[in-house]
């Protein structure tokens, strides 16, 4: 992974918060502070993505999903845009209070619209009165709202990636009583001891969550396709072992037949 120092200063990741809302447990990561704000070493991030990016290509190497998480205006879009050019599954709504804890109640709901698509299939759904239509309308289009992006995370993820950590800390605190591991863009104003994977970073410009984004879905990218190129390999390998196991087969044969002659 190429990270440019010069890109991630242009992309503003360095801008802290105030100095006086600043968390002491963040203080590692802190270069200077210039006019009151708390300047991010942008060395350390660096380091940070590199590592983290590590860690997603493997995670999406073994085929487990990662759930990206941001409810805040300005980095709702970019999340929705980056995760699904990597196929991954995000909640840029209100986040559903026991989404993890409480996964299988959760599926129960997204089956429930695969239910009313399949209803609108077969004609079913035409032999309903015009209220109970607009009603089971209503009840999609919430469900798709809430949790059409997640529709395809069939099992719990291999990890969260969030932005935002303090209006993110129920995803957290649930994704921490599994034991989910948890990437995320952590500001000076945010505890960073509940992440396992710190990427101290301005998690308020939308450029900032650009940035980091691009680098961490660019590592989810390349785990991606060492995946394929491993199937792939292990298809084309399929044949070959079949045609040794009938030689050794034949082969058995002929001296059994020899043995008994």
């Amino acid at each position: 992974m190429n990270i440019q120092i010069q890109e991630l200063l242009d992309a503003g990741v360095h801008f802290g918060h105030l100095t006086r809302k600043w968390n002491p447990n963040m203080a590692p990561y802190i270069y200077t502070e210039r006019n009151g704000v708390h300047i991010i070493d942008l060395y350390k991030t660096s380091a940070k993505i590199e590592e983290s990016g590590i860690a997603l290509e493997k995670i999406a190497a073994s085929g487990r999903k990662i759930l990206f998480v941001a409810t805040k205006k300005q980095a709702k879009d970019i999340v929705a845009e980056k995760a699904a050019s990597v196929n991954m599954p995000y909640i840029t709504e209100r986040w559903p209070g026991g989404m993890l804890t409480n996964f299988v109640t959760i599926r129960k709901a997204v089956k429930k619209m695969a239910q009313i698509d399949r209803m609108k299939l077969d004609g079913s759904f035409n032999a309903l009165s015009k209220r109970e239509k607009l009603q089971i309308d209503r009840q999609r289009a919430k469900l798709e709202k809430n949790l059409g992006s997640i529709s395809d995370m069939t099992r719990l993820p291999g990890a969260l990636f969030v932005i935002d950590t303090r209006r993110e800390h129920i995803a957290i605190a649930e994704a921490q009583k599994l034991n989910i591991p948890i990437f995320a863009m952590v500001d000076t104003n945010s505890d960073p001891r509940p992440i396992d994977f710190v990427i101290p970073s301005n998690d308020d410009a939308s450029k900032s969550i650009n940035k980091i984004l691009s680098y961490s879905t660019e590592a989810i990218a390349k785990g991606l396709a060492e995946r394929k190129s491993d199937k792939d390999s292990s298809k084309d390998d399929a044949p070959k072992v079949s045609k040794k196991v009938e030689k050794a087969k034949a082969k058995t044969e002929e001296v059994i037949v020899e043995e008994k002659k």
